[in-house]
């Protein structure tokens, strides 16, 4: 079964990378960067990473690409502006690819491959984290923390306009 929703969350994850490569339209990409995202994140659960699943959702999906959907909507003349793609070294690009997927294949089909039983923990790694962060790595934790305060406070003063 997890097999079938692998296979559904790569096919999500490539076609809409390819998307976000060969569209002219700025908007049509950043949309397919945000499937690209989530199917990376489903990648992730069925890896049993929950943690790194959620903080791909709420950093790359919640802050950077919203942060570029803004960014282009905001900009009212670059929606109908389309991206320039020009076929230079094509025949030379298709060779190189050619090449390195005929040696990755040749390579997986020769590949002494070992099995092991699947043994994945599907418990939450959450907890493990978290009693991580506040016991063996509090001292950094809280530097960290007065760092990004610090960044904070600069780019504050950075910004505010002198009088």
């Amino acid at each position: 079964m997890y097999d079938v929703f692998f296979y559904i969350f790569a096919a999500i994850t490539i076609l809409s990378a390819f998307f976000v490569v060969t569209t002219k339209n700025v908007i049509y990409a950043v949309y397919s960067l945000l499937l690209t995202f989530f199917g990376i994140a489903g990648i992730y659960v069925l890896l049993g990473a929950d943690f790194i699943a959620i903080v791909q959702i709420i950093v790359y999906v919640g802050g950077i690409l919203i942060l570029m959907i803004f960014g282009v909507m905001l900009t009212n003349k670059i929606t109908s502006v389309e991206i320039k793609t020009q076929t230079l070294f094509v025949i030379p690009t298709a060779i190189g690819v050619g090449i390195f997927a005929g040696v990755l294949i040749a390579r997986m089909i020769t590949a002494n491959w070992r099995t092991m039983p699947l043994n994945i923990d599907y418990s939450t790694t959450v907890y493990s984290i978290g009693a991580s962060l506040l016991s063996d790595y509090s001292v950094l934790f809280i530097l960290l923390g007065i760092l990004l305060l610090i960044t904070l406070i600069g780019a504050a003063s950075i910004a505010r306009k002198e009088d």
